[in-house]
């Protein structure tokens, strides 16, 4: 593996980000506070608690994977979309690299940037409200999937859009609305059992419901399954990740 090459991608990737760090940074932190402004003050005043924790505290998890996801997905496809519409992927292409060393620079660089993101907010949130983890490693676990995984789904997604318009397409119109429906805010046994049946068949439920147990020890779903559930995600994301490149589908045309 070409470890210099990959270094290069990388380094590339994060000066784009650090160019713009102080937006980078000051946009989460402000949406972040915006949150508990509205849900922590306003509905918090109406539900005390959800299982035994406080509801300033029971939605961080949910506001860290919505910020999240939607960063590894913008940073990883707007990474990848960029070479593409300037021409210059051809340069890659060509370069004594295979896939697997550009999609781990691309796809690191943006995971990198999410990881980034998500420890800001939760630094973010712990002025708000007092945050115990009770699973640090395997938050740290969880994050790191998610971040990946999600940055993988961008990367595709860079590699299918054909213009800027599209590269924002599957974040607002799929990805934002699974994660305020995947139980970020609320938990799902507070829905009615037909809305529960439903809500299962989101794949964003087990993987806050996952995120939520490290912190608080509570789960709308065993810890297992959500496991399981983001890496076969992450598997799915890879399988397609390698069927692009073997294939060439909206590279070279």
């Amino acid at each position: 593996m070409n470890l210099l090459a990959i270094w290069a991608m990388y380094r590339s990737e994060m000066a784009r980000f650090f160019r713009t760090l102080g937006q980078s940074f000051l946009s989460p932190v402000i949406s972040t506070s915006l949150y508990f402004v509205v849900f922590g003050a306003a509905i918090g005043s109406r539900i005390d608690e959800v299982e035994g924790v406080s509801y300033g505290a029971f939605i961080v998890p949910g506001l860290i994977m919505l910020s999240v996801m939607t960063q590894a997905i913008s940073n990883a496809s707007f990474g990848i979309y960029f070479p593409k519409f300037m021409g210059t992927i051809y340069e890659l292409l060509s370069a004594p690299v295979n896939f697997l060393e550009i999609v781990v620079g691309f796809v690191g660089a943006a995971a990198t940037k999410a990881l980034f993101i998500g420890v800001v907010i939760l630094g973010t949130s712990a002025l708000f409200v007092d945050l115990q983890i009770a699973h640090p490693l395997v938050m740290v676990l969880f994050l790191l999937l998610t971040c990946v995984s999600f940055a993988l789904f961008g990367f595709i997604i860079g590699i299918w859009a054909k213009n800027f318009e599209q590269l924002q397409l599957v974040p607002l119109l799929v990805v934002t609305p699974l994660v305020f429906l995947g139980g970020s805010f609320y938990s799902i046994n507070m829905l009615p059992p037909i809305w529960q049946t439903i809500t299962m068949f989101n794949p964003v439920v087990y993987l806050v419901s996952g995120f939520r147990w490290s912190f608080f020890g509570i789960a709308d779903v065993p810890i297992l399954t959500s496991l399981l559930a983001i890496l076969l995600f992450q598997a799915l994301c890879l399988a397609g990740v390698w069927w692009i490149f073997r294939s060439g589908w909206r590279i070279r045309s």
